[in-house]
């Protein structure tokens, strides 16, 4: 399978009631190629779901600006989320609508074959890195697994709330250890090693 057959049964999916209410699934987008970063959210919000684009509301114009801030644009990274189809209300997925769709975010992986799964909020942390995953507790933390580097973060939409600072702080923190971690693959990629 490839990636277009992949989006192609995506778009086709019906493995759980999101599908009912969606006016598009969002598969994802960005660097086909191998791309170092897969960047993962929760799931598509309203301007998602009217486009099939991920991240394209206030969030993704935020994360736009989060990558760029560390040297990275959305051609560089391919950017996904956990469910493909917006969750009513922008509700987090419940456990079962994430089951469903995980597989298709697993294969996603298997075809780009990223270094790095970088997991913007709790709903991406837990399906990805770890059941009991915290943000505030576990951000920022590596964890290696199967070849991959693990990472969760804020997601961009809980930093647009963040009257205080302090998670944007956080969360640039956690981007220039991305920065670092990138650097680091390219270098022993490029080394040999």
């Amino acid at each position: 399978m490839d990636m277009s057959e992949l989006n192609a049964r995506i778009e086709a999916c019906r493995a759980c009631g999101l599908c009912r209410n969606r006016t598009r699934a969002v598969p994802g987008e960005g660097c086909l190629e191998h791309p170092l970063v897969l960047c993962i959210g929760e799931g598509p919000g309203e301007q998602e779901d009217l486009t099939g684009r991920p991240f394209v509301g206030p969030a993704g114009q935020l994360l736009d600006r989060m990558l760029a801030s560390v040297g990275l644009s959305r051609e560089q990274v391919f950017i996904a989320n956990v469910v493909k189809c917006r969750p009513p209300g922008n509700r987090a997925p419940e456990p079962d609508e994430v089951r469903a769709c995980l597989p298709f975010l697993r294969e996603q992986t298997r075809l780009l074959r990223p270094r790095i799964l970088f997991c913007l909020g709790a709903t991406a942390g837990r399906a990805i890195i770890d059941p009991a995953f915290r943000v505030t507790r576990q951000r920022g933390l590596w964890v290696e697994r199967k070849g991959f580097y693990l990472m969760g973060t804020y997601h961009p939409s809980a930093l647009l709330r963040d009257r205080s600072g302090q998670y944007k702080r956080e969360a640039y923190e956690d981007l220039k250890a991305l920065r670092r971690k990138i650097d680091e693959l390219s270098a022993s990629t490029q080394g040999g090693g």
